[in-house]
């Protein structure tokens, strides 16, 4: 499910910037939502990450 959620979030943010270059300039807003973008986009992914890994240090039939 993480997978298709990272997928989703970088579709996501390659059609926010499409749309934000859809008029040909790319200004300082283009520029900072595009940087919110990916932050939002970095944090949601590695939230993934840790709880995954908090799931698999939970399970008591993990191999290591």
């Amino acid at each position: 499910m993480d997978e298709i959620k990272k997928v989703f979030r970088e579709g996501e943010e390659t059609s926010k910037e499409t749309w934000r270059k859809a008029d040909g300039e790319e200004d300082l807003s283009d520029k900072i939502g595009n940087a919110g973008d990916d932050i939002r986009k970095d944090l949601g992914n590695a939230g993934d990450d840790i709880r995954k890994d908090a799931d698999r240090a939970d399970d008591p039939d993990r191999r290591i």
